[in-house]
């Protein structure tokens, strides 16, 4: 990787970021993005895998989040971001079969699938056909009680202004990812859609199912469309499905992973929110209050 940032960023508010603990992770000048809250270490070689690991492991004993990143191309021109249990708190559709009392059964699947312990497009497919005749006004109760994520808007926000394309990616459907990108921002959106008949659920998805390799594809499609290098972009998830585009992208970020997320890249959002990633690409608290 070469030349490289840390990037430490404390998770508690009552915690500041210590100087001192910085200093005796690495010799090289602290620079500030966030007094007591976020700074970044520039550094001539990455970190060894095993190594980083290890610091990563020590900074969460303080709820602190690491993330190393290379120098090149460190500002990044695109962003991919999965919604459901990134962009937003959990599951929209976990959260539409609560209201007709399946959230525990279909929640449980949803879970399977987001380890990777099932084919996605399956458990999608079985998921939505237990929804069959379920009434569109599920659908706004659903969206009315949905929560935003700390520090989305202000990640879209921040890389839009600094000439960014930023672009919603999920495995949901496209009913809420247009209003989740509406309310934060996003160049545009891509999801799932159900079908619908009347004012009812059919129980089924309307072909073709955006599945992993679909989101990686996209990342494909918008980095090429833009002239851009894969250095040049960014990518966030939590699930297994959303492996295929963290890997491909120039940095990709877990955000409270899954197992499998965890293994597959080296920088996690445990502690803190996604403000992070803009920490991550040297934006400072100026560039975020601005």
């Amino acid at each position: 990787m070469g030349a490289s940032y840390l990037i430490f960023v404390s998770g508690q508010d009552h915690i500041p970021l210590s100087p001192a603990h910085l200093s005796s992770l690495s010799a090289a000048p602290i620079n500030w993005l966030c007094p007591d809250k976020a700074a970044d270490i520039k550094i001539d070689n990455a970190l060894p895998p095993d190594v980083f690991k290890s610091l990563r492991n020590e900074c969460h004993q303080n709820a602190i989040d690491v993330f190393q990143v290379s120098a090149e191309q460190r500002r990044k021109k695109l962003l991919l971001a999965d919604m459901d249990a990134t962009i937003v708190e959990g599951e929209t559709l976990d959260d539409l079969a609560g209201q007709i009392g399946l959230k525990e059964e279909i929640a449980e699947i949803t879970d399977r699938a987001m380890r990777g312990e099932l084919d996605f497009q399956a458990a999608l497919t079985e998921r939505v056909a237990m929804l069959k005749d379920l009434p569109t006004s599920a659908l706004e109760k659903t969206l009315a009680l949905m929560i935003i994520n700390k520090g989305a808007a202000d990640v879209v926000r921040v890389m839009r202004t600094h000439g960014a394309e930023c672009y919603l990616v999920s495995g949901g459907f496209t009913y809420f990812t247009a209003a989740v990108a509406k309310i934060c921002g996003f160049n545009g959106h891509h999801g799932n859609e159900l079908a619908i008949h009347g004012n009812l659920l059919t129980g089924k998805v309307i072909p073709p199912i955006l599945d992993k390799e679909s989101k990686r594809n996209l990342l494909e499609h918008y980095t090429a469309k833009s002239g851009l290098s894969a250095m040049e972009t960014m990518a966030v998830g939590d699930g297994a499905n959303d492996i295929p585009m963290l890997k491909a992208a120039g940095t990709g970020v877990g955000y409270h992973p899954k197992p499998l997320v965890k293994e597959a890249i080296q920088n996690h959002i445990i502690h803190t929110d996604l403000t992070s990633l803009l920490y991550i690409q040297g934006y400072t608290w100026q560039d975020i209050a601005a």
